[in-house]
């Protein structure tokens, strides 16, 4: 058979699977779990709120290296300072550069530059009480422009409290926070239960007592629905795999009975319900 026609033919099976097949590979704990996404960004961009006035609300950014340089800039006005400092460097010593050094010294030429979000310099900014209304209108017009172009690569997502979800991790922390080992681990670990939201773009977990060491509180973007009923999921970590890829399977429960009356004998039949597996999945 040709290669396209093959293909052909497996779009056309995927395409007319019937309904109630689909919405069970979709509910699936192992696919939920192992599948990679194709979706875009989850959530919408929140922008930080517009500082009201100068040097309120600061911007700190930290160059690394050999001998490095700290940089105080003040969320308002874009106003900055430029202090070197060593990476042994306590907080403490951070806290008296702060209050000895940036107000004493300021960057004219950095500070003098044409500033495309605020639509003047920022020295101009800076020491003219009366461009602060032109200022603010300024600012949330540039945030408004970078949020519309970047929810265009992001879609919404929100959960309600009560929720389960599967949490993404990455394949350092799946062995050292998770405990999760293997080539072919899961991409996705859980579900867990959404107990508080923390602020339009983060949730709280009731996580586990074996999981130590990890916030309880993690970003929308790192999270997918659980789709499958919690009562009915198996989890399927306490399975023991065999080396030939197989496991054992024990009989836990007889669902239902029926006989089947041949010629010359009557046959019995049995529903099951199997150790790894839900009553949906019964035999």
């Amino acid at each position: 058979m040709k290669l396209t026609r093959l293909c052909s033919l497996c779009t056309w099976a995927v395409k007319n699977i019937p309904r109630p097949e689909t919405e069970y590979v979709s509910e699936c704990d192992v696919c939920q779990r192992i599948k990679a996404d194709h979706l875009k960004l989850a959530s919408m961009l929140p922008p930080l709120e517009v500082p009201a006035w100068k040097w309120e609300n600061i911007h700190m950014d930290f160059i690394k290296g050999y001998d490095s340089i700290w940089v105080v800039i003040d969320r308002f006005t874009k106003a900055a300072h430029f202090l070197p400092i060593k990476t042994t460097y306590r907080a403490k010593q951070y806290a008296e550069l702060y209050i000895s050094r940036v107000l004493a010294l300021h960057e004219f030429a950095y500070n003098n530059s044409y500033q495309k979000s605020l639509e003047m310099a920022p020295f101009e900014a800076l020491y003219a009480k009366e461009q602060v209304k032109l200022i603010h209108s300024n600012l949330k017009r540039a945030q408004s422009r970078q949020k519309s172009y970047s929810d265009k690569r992001r879609r919404p997502l929100v959960f309600e409290v009560g929720d389960h979800v599967y949490l993404r991790v990455s394949p350092m922390k799946r062995v050292h926070r998770f405990g999760v080992k293997g080539k072919l681990a899961p991409r996705y670990v859980g579900p867990f239960k959404i107990t508080e939201q923390c602020g339009p773009v983060a949730y709280r977990f009731e996580l586990p007592p074996r999981i130590v060491a990890v916030h309880d509180v993690f970003h929308v973007s790192q999270l997918k629905k659980c789709l499958r009923a919690l009562e009915e999921a198996v989890d399927t970590s306490q399975i023991q795999i065999e080396p030939d890829l197989t496991y054992e399977e024990r009989p836990i429960k007889i669902l239902g009975q029926k006989q089947r009356t041949t010629r010359r004998r009557t046959i019995n039949f049995y529903k099951v319900q199997w150790s790894n597996h839900s009553e949906e999945e019964a035999t």
